[in-house]
């Protein structure tokens, strides 16, 4: 055993444990809200007029995000993985992002539209850290790590930045920011540009496939939710299908690669 077991050991569990105190403040916040109101209602009734906020079906993906959390925090705590230094640092900024996740849940429900962007903003950047940290899409790791710890921080980075996009909204939203004149639907119709870009770099630059899924859910929420307004909706439909057919070259380009590399490893 190694003199930084007992540290690790101590990590391990931290990790688990703010996985689970998150999900029970996110539970508990739907059954038991801050003034009467859950989030979704605060979205729905204070700020029906964010055109960038996707339909409330899309928000089902935190059984998602929570599922895949849990299975991250029950795979780094066996003990084999204990002293894996790829878990090291990615431990500490996922017990961060989940902190900030329980203050962004309490200032949101208590409608402090600035505290909630900055918390917001700290899981992001905690996230980010974490993803980095991991190396994702840089080097080759096994199966397991795969599925159970790249997977879950992708998806839940994916979320959080498009949570992030939406919160900038409600935040100008509540000081009744005019837009600089530009209308709801251009600035709308911006973000979903901006987003598809983003997404498109993260399939490019570390082959993801999870981020960029969690984007076309997200961009199709919000057409769905704004199915009145054409260019809206005529933006994200074109949005996604970039999107999908850079993942598709990016694929039949990555595979292409592997079958020329062994061709030339055959002869």
């Amino acid at each position: 055993m190694t003199s930084n077991s007992n540290p690790n050991q101590f990590k391990q569990w931290l990790t688990l444990i703010a996985i689970i105190v998150a999900f029970a403040v996110n539970v508990l916040s739907n059954f038991f809200p801050l003034n009467g109101l859950t989030i979704g209602e605060i979205s729905n009734s204070l700020f029906s007029e964010v055109k960038i906020i996707p339909a409330s079906y899309a928000f089902a993906i935190w059984g998602l995000i929570y599922l895949g959390l849990f299975s991250l925090g029950i795979y780094q705590c066996l003990p084999s993985q204990r002293d894996n230094p790829r878990l090291q640092d990615m431990r500490d900024f996922l017990i961060m992002a989940c902190v900030a996740q329980i203050v962004w849940v309490w200032v949101f429900l208590s409608r402090f539209f600035l505290p909630s962007l900055i918390a917001m903003v700290g899981i992001l950047l905690a996230l980010i850290a974490s993803y980095l940290s991991l190396n994702i899409g840089k080097e080759r790791v096994p199966k397991g790590e795969r599925w159970f710890v790249n997977a879950p921080i992708s998806i839940y980075l994916a979320w959080i930045s498009v949570a992030t996009i939406v919160n900038v909204a409600i935040f100008l939203k509540s000081l009744d920011w005019s837009g600089w004149g530009i209308p709801p639907e251009i600035w709308t119709v911006i973000l979903l540009i901006v987003a598809g870009v983003v997404a498109v770099l993260m399939r490019i630059n570390y082959q993801e496939t999870a981020f960029p899924l969690v984007f076309l859910w997200a961009i199709l929420a919000i057409a769905v939710r704004q199915f009145n307004e054409s260019l809206i909706v005529l933006t994200a439909l074109g949005v996604c299908l970039t999107i999908s057919l850079v993942g598709l070259g990016s694929t039949v380009s990555s595979h292409s690669q592997v079958s020329d590399s062994t061709s030339v490893e055959k002869r």
